[in-house]
């Protein structure tokens, strides 16, 4: 198969869904990974593959990477948008609520970024896009969020691993920071909030696709973050 393909996991969820429309309109075959698929068809669904995936079994990820291979020869881009948030502070949570979110927000990217990354090291080209969070980079943020600020920070120290081992090579992997993004559920959890400042899901795919290409490669950031600086 001719053309770029990216991989997006998460592809239903509101960030996911966003990501997947940007790249397919611009000539990518997307392959997004869902729990379970929907019937319901999008524009451009031509370019677009909707797979079932447990991210959480990691021979079922590995294997599907391997198809994606034997398909297209070739993974030139992959973002890694799924994930949960719970919240919590050090009273309230305990070693087994932190596993859950490790699971959910560490687990599900590298059973993926893994073998993605192996193959990009092969072919010597592509990127890797995992989301952040400022909680993440900031663990002091998360003082309410203890065991997803945990798991959030792990995929920072993940990137800076696989950035050394590809070190000369033309492959990239970044973590994409987001604010809060502005969705349907945020707003109806935060009524009261300061919408203007959000960050909506097409304008972090706008920037996910921007440092995918030929212009966004040149600016090597380890640490993408897109929020308002409110």
């Amino acid at each position: 198969m001719s053309g770029k393909t990216a991989i997006v996991t998460g592809a239903n969820g509101n960030l996911g869904a966003a990501v997947v429309k940007k790249f397919s309109e611009n000539g990518f075959h997307v392959i997004g990974t869902v729990r379970r698929k929907q019937e319901t068809k999008e524009a451009n669904d031509d370019k677009v593959e909707e797979a079932e995936l447990n991210l959480l079994q990691e021979e079922e990820c590995q294997q599907f990477v391997e198809q994606i291979i034997a398909k297209n020869n070739s993974i030139d881009v992959a973002v890694l948008t799924a994930g949960g948030f719970t919240m919590g502070d050090i009273a309230d949570t305990k070693s087994s609520d932190i596993a859950k979110q490790y699971q959910l927000n560490f687990e599900t990217a590298y059973n993926i970024a893994r073998p993605v990354f192996i193959q990009m090291l092969k072919q010597n080209n592509g990127r890797i896009f995992l989301i952040g969070s400022r909680q993440g980079l900031d663990t002091t943020r998360g003082k309410s969020a203890v065991g997803y600020s945990l798991s959030k920070s792990l995929l920072f120290r993940l990137a800076e691993i696989m950035n050394a081992e590809a070190k000369g090579k033309n492959v990239e992997v970044s973590v994409v920071v987001p604010g809060t993004i502005d969705t349907p559920q945020n707003r109806e959890s935060m009524p009261d909030a300061d919408f203007t400042a959000w960050e909506s899901p097409a304008e972090i795919a706008d920037v996910i696709y921007f440092y995918s290409g030929e212009e966004g490669r040149k600016l090597h950031e380890p640490v993408i973050k897109v929020y308002d600086k409110k």
